[in-house]
């Protein structure tokens, strides 16, 4: 393998990115699971703060990586399935796509899974003691992953909980269900023009991310009752139903772009 493929093509800070994050979780697992005494609550939240910051670092190496790789399965236009993907959402109509959708998307994530709070009901400063805008670590306590939370008091009723696993997912759902709607929308072009059938190929895509709705559902109920925070099972159960959705996130644009190749689609890229 040449230097050019390992070096350049994005794969090394991924997994650079995606190895920091893991090891994050565990060291912290291990620090914030001890029995914190008043006197360690500040060194804890140093540490806590710590945390947030070598978890950006590490998503920023990860978001550097994919446009690499993105940019080096263009560059080989292998014809592998990566590389139609990479070949069809290369363009600016595509880029604007997925940009408004991770946003969008992101948004209403956020919302849902707890992370952007908003509660019209509630006067934070009044019902919860605190100054506004302010922002606090809560060190711990909780299983791997949902420590430490992050607090943040933007207005009396807008505030943040971000909590790492459910910033990793939404993250990760909102490039994936960016992607799907990009590749969606190539391949309804695509294959309507090639073969005449291109709606159903495609329509998946635009639809695909629905396993998440299952959780947020709930989410949406729970928030109504005028608490900052879920309880840690409805967090938990939110969780779990977005990650189930990411195997399906990730399938769709394959099957995508097999039936864009099989379609006999070659590739032009946008300069």
């Amino acid at each position: 393998m040449s230097k050019d493929d390992t070096g350049h093509d994005g794969r090394l800070l991924i997994t650079l990115g995606f190895a920091s994050i893991g090891i994050l979780f565990l060291i912290y697992a291990r620090l914030g699971g001890t029995t914190v005494t008043p006197d360690a609550v500040s060194a804890i939240e140093r540490i806590g703060m710590a945390f947030y910051v070598m978890l950006l670092v590490a998503l920023g190496a990860i978001a550097y990586g994919m446009y690499q790789y993105h940019k080096q399965k263009i560059l080989k236009n292998d014809n592998s399935l990566l590389s139609v993907i990479a070949q069809i959402t290369w363009n600016s109509k595509s880029r604007k796509i997925f940009l408004a959708t991770f946003v969008s998307y992101g948004v209403f994530f956020a919302l849902t899974s707890g992370i952007l709070v908003y509660q019209p009901d509630v006067i934070f400063s009044k019902h919860y003691d605190v100054t506004v805008p302010s922002a606090h670590i809560t060190p711990c306590c909780g299983e791997i992953g949902y420590v430490p939370k992050l607090i943040v008091y933007i207005t009396e009723q807008v505030g943040l909980q971000v909590i790492p696993i459910n910033l990793i997912l939404q993250i990760i759902v909102s490039y994936l269900v960016g992607l799907n709607t990009s590749v969606a929308v190539n391949a309804f072009s695509i294959l309507k023009k090639n073969t005449g059938i291109g709606g159903i190929a495609a329509v998946t895509g635009l639809f695909i991310a629905c396993p998440t709705c299952a959780g947020t559902f709930l989410s949406l109920f729970v928030s109504a009752s005028g608490a900052v925070a879920f309880t840690l099972a409805i967090t938990q159960l939110q969780t779990m139903f977005i990650a189930i959705s990411i195997p399906l996130l990730i399938i769709t644009p394959i099957i995508m772009a097999r039936k864009i190749r099989n379609s006999g689609w070659s590739c032009k890229i946008e300069s």
